[in-house]
């Protein structure tokens, strides 16, 4: 990233967090190095792994307002429930987009019929940030099927548009903002270039190793955040396929406050949304008991970007 032509502008080392078993999440967004990407202020990746019989994914019910969830697999299944009555499984290649605005209460577990034996989990999830018009819309939860998602693919590269548009195709999940969410697999020794469509661009690595030019090569679990408007040229290395991730978007209009699974753009509001889980004034997941309580959050909402 010294280079001075170099398209790189930070490189991002995911801190590393065990929520048990063995399950590890590395959280790419926020970091140190970049809190966040176009509308993207969070960024998980999940896995891979193994659950062995009898255990599973168990993410009780939880608050979200001002943004949006994109939740992606490469591998796996993961059952999803939220405060609208929406029951959906989600498999690889499919998308949950689910809309929070005012606010949502949702739980992300393995089904029972999954744990009658070993299962794997490997994806991403992302909170989109959602414009000031749109913080406080109605929530709404939708899931795509991957034979509605776009792809493109040619000469060892297949690219499917997930979110948003790029490569002048877009996607049919309801995006309130200008982004993209695009998984892009490559074959060895494949190119794919990819123009800055948008301001803010960055490329998660997730599977394999990706050359970029003078700048190297990159192993899974980086994040690799372009220079404003420029473009980059990724090519699998090591003699295996690599899976990479775009996302980016337009510069949000104004700061955004972030405190647990809050987003806003006025930390007024989110000390709001804190007492009303505090309260429990949200409406809760049906069928669902259990939730996870509010943790001790002293100080303000932290600033971003």
């Amino acid at each position: 990233m010294n280079q001075p032509d170099s398209a790189l502008d930070v490189l991002v080392v995911p801190r590393t967090r065990d929520l048990g078993d063995g399950f590890e999440v590395r959280r790419a967004l926020p970091s140190v190095e970049r809190r966040m990407v176009g509308p993207f202020v969070f960024l998980d990746q999940m896995g891979p792994h193994v659950f062995t019989a009898g255990s599973g994914l168990d993410v009780r019910p939880h608050p979200h307002i001002g943004l949006a969830t994109l939740t992606y697999l490469f591998d796996g299944e993961i059952l999803h429930r939220d405060s609208l009555g929406s029951v959906q499984p989600i498999r690889p290649g499919e998308v949950n987009w689910m809309t929070a605005g005012r606010g949502i209460v949702h739980s992300e577990r393995t089904a029972p019929q999954m744990r009658q034996h070993e299962s794997s989990l490997f994806g991403l999830q992302c909170w989109v940030a959602l414009p000031r018009a749109q913080e406080e819309t109605d929530p709404d939860f939708v899931h795509v099927g991957a034979e509605q998602l776009p792809l493109e693919a040619g000469e060892g590269v297949a690219a499917r548009i997930v979110a948003g548009s790029y490569f002048g195709r877009r996607s049919p999940v309801p995006a309130l903002s200008d982004m993209v969410f695009a998984d892009i697999t490559l074959q060895p020794g494949a190119t794919v270039a990819l123009p800055p469509e948008y301001d803010e661009q960055a490329v998660y690595v997730a599977q394999g190793q990706v050359a970029c030019g003078a700048d190297g090569v990159f192993d899974a679990g980086r994040l690799l955040v372009l220079k404003p408007g420029a473009g980059i040229a990724l090519q699998a290395a090591g003699g295996t396929a690599a899976r990479v991730v775009l996302v980016g978007g337009e510069p949000m209009d104004g700061p955004r406050y972030l405190t647990w699974n809050f987003v806003s753009s006025s930390p007024d509001r989110i000390e709001q949304a804190k007492d009303d889980w505090r309260q429990q004034r949200f409406a809760m997941v049906p069928g669902e008991s259990e939730f996870i309580p509010l943790p001790d959050l002293p100080g303000r909402p932290v600033h971003y970007p």
